[in-house]
């Protein structure tokens, strides 16, 4: 089982409450952590993300 880094952010001396959520939004939109939550919603088996990466190189190859 993997576990996910957590996005940290830390309160600046005068930063209001939305500016640090602002950032903390960005953090995790970077580091992809809901996608990465989204793609592990659902099990999938070995032979379906076998499928679906050779797809994806299939379509990034077509370029």
């Amino acid at each position: 089982m993997h576990c996910f880094d957590m996005a940290d952010v830390r309160i600046g001396s005068g930063e209001s409450f939305e500016g640090l959520l602002r950032r903390f939004n960005r953090q995790v939109q970077q580091d992809r952590i809901l996608a990465e939550v989204r793609r592990r919603r659902h099990f999938e088996k070995p032979s379906e993300v076998k499928r679906k990466k050779t797809a994806a190189k299939k379509r990034k190859s077509f370029r």
